[in-house]
């Protein structure tokens, strides 16, 4: 049995993969954005071991999730399946941030950062970042026109530069991605042609799974099978760069031992 904690998990993917783990009988901790919401979660799966509640645009929130998860033990894996789609506005949080940004790059750094380190790390990628531009000059979009499009493919480049950058770093810890496929959540809409269960399996297969492909790190999964990503996610000075943006407008590293 293993303990795993899913960002973003009171609806759609993230859920779906909590339910599964849940019936394979592992524990595992879900997460909602406030405590309506983590009411509806509870009455949904109430089987879950417990649910952290938190705004994952904010600071504030990235850090109290932290501390939640924290105060719960180790855990054996954290998947990083929150995100903003590819239709918002744009909005600036109470931090001067980009919402989309906050949502898909810094809390995936903030929490890995914080929490304490589990054995496996999944992060949620999208066949959209391969039109993703990974520069660092205005990544937020303070000074361009926004494109929300464009902003979600840089997003999920970025994301998945931190996934590569922490699975070269964390040598103890099996690192990973996984693109869901275009499925009918939410944000990828009713229309979407990829199966739902599906998109929702490989995140929970990477977090428990004792398959020999399944225990390896720096992988991009889509359907339990290992696929291309771009392949600036593995140039070094690149995951550097990255890292070092996000050390600076956090304030937070991500780990004391890192050489940047």
């Amino acid at each position: 049995m293993a303990r795993i904690f899913i960002t973003g998990s009171s609806q759609g993917l993230g859920f779906l993969a909590g339910q599964l783990l849940i019936e394979q009988g592992h524990k595992v901790v879900l997460h909602a954005r406030n405590t309506e919401r983590a009411e509806e979660i509870r009455a949904k799966l109430p089987a879950c071991d417990a649910i952290a509640v938190g705004d994952v645009a904010t600071m504030d929130g990235m850090r109290s999730i932290a501390d939640q998860v924290n105060a719960l033990g180790k855990f054996n894996a954290v998947i990083h399946n929150v995100a903003l789609g590819n239709k918002e506005e744009y909005v600036k949080t109470s931090d001067n941030f980009s919402e989309l940004f906050a949502v898909n790059v810094i809390a995936p750094y903030l929490l890995t950062a914080l929490i304490e380190r589990p054995e496996r790390l999944i992060y949620m990628g999208s066949g959209m970042h391969r039109s993703g531009d990974p520069a660092l000059s205005d990544p937020q979009w303070f000074n361009r026109p926004w494109n929300a499009t464009q902003a979600y493919s840089d997003s999920k480049l970025h994301n998945l530069i931190l996934s590569m950058a922490i699975a070269s770093r964390w040598s103890d810890v099996l690192v990973n991605a996984v693109d869901p496929g275009w499925a009918p959540t939410r944000m990828g809409g009713e229309d979407a042609p990829d199966d739902l269960v599906k998109a929702s399996s490989t995140q929970a297969w990477l977090a428990v799974s004792t398959d020999p492909s399944a225990q390896v790190s720096g992988g991009y999964f889509y359907r339990e099978k290992q696929c291309s990503m771009h392949p600036i996610t593995d140039e070094v000075d690149v995951q550097n760069n990255l890292i070092q943006y996000l050390k600076t407008i956090t304030g937070v590293e991500l780990d004391s031992r890192e050489s940047l």
